[in-house]
């Protein structure tokens, strides 16, 4: 098995970090710089910044925060929120991102998906894929767009098949039932995709002890495990996270610095 990585993510509004449950009750959780630089210190192997009110707000990505971010920092940086064409990407590849992560745009123009991956390369475009439960899709999961405030009528584990196929090189799962509540990884929805694909699968949204980490490994098959609250918060430690994954026998990836 290759190497699990962990990503710390950071919510973005008004220029600060910010969790909420559920996609809303937004609460500061501090600067960015300040986080991004504590994460790599502890051991992050990749980290997270997502715009979460550029869609919203029918908005690009803020390039200068992108830019202060990537200054403090040498591990890959995926940002996301409000990108819509393939000069948006080129914008944050400038300002210091490795990847982009989109989810709205790519979901109302499909096409965007193989124009950014035949530009950029597949390594470099991740697909968030955010869903909240319902009966009526044939898996269960519906996808929602726009951070979290519109349902789109379409199975999200078929548009994640969807979007290998067209040559995303990452999927990044978040369940609304979970995201933010500490409760665990949504193990059902995690693993229903990555049965499905066979690019690396994030796992999103929950994390709030140990065990959930390694429960996403060992029960998703994710191999990357992003979590924001249990870091920005200062609960569990991205060393004591790795090490417990070793304990339970799971690969992780060595700190360089």
């Amino acid at each position: 098995m290759n190497a699990v990585k962990i990503m710390p993510c950071l919510d973005m509004k008004n220029g600060r970090v910010v969790k909420g449950i559920h996609f809303t009750d937004l609460k500061d959780a501090g600067d960015p710089v300040e986080n991004a630089s504590f994460y790599q210190k502890e051991g992050a192997d990749e980290l997270a910044m997502l715009d979460i009110a550029a869609t919203l707000e029918n908005r690009k990505t803020r390039l200068e925060w992108v830019k202060n971010v990537s200054s403090v920092i040498s591990i890959p940086l995926t940002v996301g929120g409000g990108i819509s064409s393939l000069e948006d990407i080129d914008l944050l590849m400038e300002a210091g991102a490795a990847k982009v992560s989109m989810n709205s745009a790519a979901v109302k123009r499909p096409e965007l998906v193989r124009e950014s991956v035949k530009k950029f390369g597949s390594d470099r475009i991740t697909i968030a894929v955010d869903a909240k439960r319902n009966s009526n899709m044939p898996s269960g999961f519906e996808l929602v767009v726009s951070g979290g405030t519109k349902p789109v009528g379409k199975d999200a584990i078929e548009w994640a098949k969807q979007c290998e196929d067209m040559g995303a090189g990452v999927i990044l799962p978040t369940s609304m039932d979970g995201d933010g509540t500490k409760a665990g990884y949504d193990l059902e929805f995690i693993k229903a995709i990555s049965d499905q694909v066979k690019v690396p699968v994030v796992a999103s949204g929950g994390a709030g002890e140990l065990r959930h980490f390694a429960d996403a490994v060992l029960k998703g098959n994710a191999s990357i495990l992003l979590a924001a609250s249990v870091f920005h918060y200062r609960i569990l430690s991205i060393a004591q996270v790795k090490e417990y994954l070793r304990c339970q026998g799971i690969n992780v990836m060595r700190q360089e610095n």
